[in-house]
């Protein structure tokens, strides 16, 4: 029944049944999901959530902040990312679709000689899982740069906002199943020797303070108030820790990653001992930032 929905919409080659989730996510791991479907464009799209409204369904960008569970998904993967990542810049202004990487948008920005995105150059994901969570880096974040959005609201209407009602690691779309398909960037002339020096720079500070060699979803850990996740980490003795494959990385404390063959399970038994030692020695209480999805 399901695939007779999707085909109404999706060619063939667009949907993919049984799909290893481990193969769409930076962690590496994940069982299958149902379907994952691929749509090419932003009308495409709009139609699914119109056909899916009663459907189970996860929408996803590169999957670079997901950790999904060894069971899989029985439901719709929507992946974004890929078709839907069309970038240009207009003056001062970057339109772009919510699947395009963020190293790409930096790209384009480069190429115009627009500085003010540079902060998100190494940043792994997608445009609109960035703008839902309010990505940021080296002091940078997207609340800083986005101007306007376009998104599919649980209908399948394609509507803008230009209120984002950006916070720490959330905004107006966290808590809502609206689809962000589009994004205005608001960005300043610079000089391009300028930018792809700032870019190299903040490139060359994350090789070196971040475990970038192993799968991960970068910081597990949400910054809890007055201090950082990876301190607080480090300074409980847990570097190094680790549970089956996943273990805290010596290079960061902040960062789970995947020394090659983590379950779910090995990971969130791992994040779960964080949380409760931390809390043990510093009264704090870590949140996620990695989005997880678990079917028992």
């Amino acid at each position: 029944m399901i695939k007779n929905l999707l085909s109404q919409v999706l060619d063939d080659d667009q949907i993919l049944e049984n799909e290893p989730m481990k193969n769409h996510t930076s962690f590496k791991i994940g069982g299958n999901a149902r379907f994952l479907v691929q749509p090419n464009s932003i009308e495409v799209l709009a139609e699914l959530v119109k056909i899916l409204k009663d459907v189970p369904q996860i929408v996803m960008g590169n999957g670079s902040n997901l950790l999904i569970g060894d069971n899989g998904f029985d439901g719709v993967v929507i992946k974004i990312c890929g078709a839907l990542s069309r970038t240009y810049a207009e003056d001062n202004i970057i339109i772009a679709e919510s699947g395009a990487l963020l190293s790409r948008i930096a790209n384009v920005a480069l190429e115009n000689g627009l500085s003010g995105f540079e902060f998100a150059a190494g940043i792994p994901g997608t445009l609109g899982g960035a703008v839902v969570m309010n990505a940021g880096a080296y002091g940078g974040e997207m609340k800083d740069v986005i101007i306007s959005t376009e998104y599919i609201d649980e209908n399948g209407d394609i509507k803008e906002i230009t209120e984002h009602e950006f916070d720490y690691r959330k905004s107006i779309f966290s808590d809502k199943k609206w689809i962000i398909t589009k994004c205005r960037i608001q960005l300043c002339p610079n000089d391009k020797i300028q930018i792809k020096a700032l870019m190299a720079d903040l490139a060359e500070r994350r090789r070196e303070k971040q475990p970038l060699e192993f799968p991960s979803a970068g910081s597990t850990f949400k910054r809890p108030d007055g201090f950082y996740a990876g301190r607080l980490i480090e300074d409980a003795g847990l570097k190094g820790y680790t549970i089956g494959g996943a273990q805290i990385s010596e290079k960061h404390g902040g960062f789970i990653i995947n020394t090659g063959n983590a379950t779910f399970d090995d990971v969130a038994r791992l994040i779960e001992y964080v949380k409760q030692k931390v809390y043990e020695q510093f009264g704090v209480e870590l949140e996620t930032e990695v989005k997880i999805i678990d079917e028992h």
